[in-house]
């Protein structure tokens, strides 16, 4: 969606939350060398912190980013990756945001919102005007024993 909406010379932004090390992936690479907006709110994978506090203040960081750019109404489509497991895991009040995007969502200028992550929460997924979901039938990962694949994951 973003390559097809800066495409059309929409201005896009990514603000991944939770991943780290964004130079390392080939969709940031690609993004980058388009001139696509990234930032990153991430210290790593949850089930491996002790102490959430960090992350839960990136991704307060991020959050606020994205109201800015949102309320700004110079982007046209707006990424927030694997912000579901923000919700999910409590970094952030789910009822605050989904208050805050259904409050705008149809304002003229508020950007297009792509929300990314599994186990969405129902409040999200009833205000959202699309809902996608890739199910796992079955992944190199298990298969190919624990190994992750460059080009394929990162």
């Amino acid at each position: 969606m973003v390559v097809r909406a800066a495409g059309q010379g929409i201005k896009c932004s990514v603000l991944q939350f939770l991943k780290t090390k964004p130079e390392e992936l080939g969709e940031y690479r690609t993004f980058r060398n388009l001139g696509i907006e990234w930032e990153n709110y991430g210290c790593g994978f949850l089930w491996n912190q002790k102490d959430m506090g960090p992350t839960a203040e990136l991704c307060t960081k991020g959050w606020e980013s994205f109201r800015q750019k949102a309320e700004s109404k110079n982007y046209g489509l707006i990424v927030l990756d694997e912000f579901t497991y923000v919700l999910s895991y409590g970094l952030l009040d789910c009822d605050t945001v989904v208050s805050y995007l259904s409050s705008h969502i149809r304002e003229e200028g508020f950007p297009h919102v792509v929300i990314t992550g599994r186990n969405a929460p129902s409040s999200l997924l009833e205000i959202a005007d699309t809902v996608s979901r890739i199910d796992e039938v079955k992944h190199h990962f298990y298969t190919n024993r624990g190994k992750t694949i460059r080009g394929i994951e990162f």
